[in-house]
C-alpha cells in the first residue's frame, strides 16, 4: 500500500532530476561563498533542509504535550493500582458468596492436606 502512494512521487522526483540539469549558482549575501550545482539538486537539497527544519521544529513544539501524557499515564497507574486495593480490601470484608436460596448444595469444607 506504501508504494502506490510512493512511486508516483519518486517517479516526479526522478523526472524533475532529469528535466533540471542546468548549473545554478548559489550565493549568501553577508559571505563570499557561492555554490554551483545543478537545479534539480540544489532544489531538493533545499527541500530536504527545510523539511528536516520542520520536522524539528514540530518535535520540539509537541515536547510539553509528550511530558504531559507521561504524567496521565504514570496517574492512572497510580490510580489503577489504588482501585486494585480497594477491591481487594471489599472483597475481604464482603467474605464467601452465601449460596442462592432454593439449591441443595453444601459448602465443603476440605482438610488441608
Amino acid at each position: 500500500m506504501r508504494w502506490i502512494l510512493l512511486l508516483p512521487l519518486l517517479l516526479l522526483l526522478v523526472l524533475f532530476g532529469l528535466s533540471n540539469k542546468e548549473e545554478v549558482s548559489l550565493r549568501l549575501w553577508p559571505f563570499d561563498l557561492a555554490w554551483v550545482a545543478p537545479l534539480s539538486v540544489a532544489v531538493l537539497v533545499i527541500g530536504a533542509v527545510c523539511f528536516l527544519l520542520g520536522a524539528a521544529i514540530t518535535w520540539a513544539a509537541g515536547l510539553s504535550d509528550r511530558r504531559h501524557a507521561r504524567r496521565m499515564e504514570e496517574a492512572a497507574r497510580v490510580m489503577e493500582a489504588e482501585l486494585a486495593e480497594h477491591r481487594a480490601a471489599a472483597a475481604k470484608r464482603v467474605g464467601p458468596v452465601p449460596p442462592r436460596a432454593g439449591t441443595n448444595l453444601v459448602p465443603m469444607h476440605r482438610s488441608a492436606a
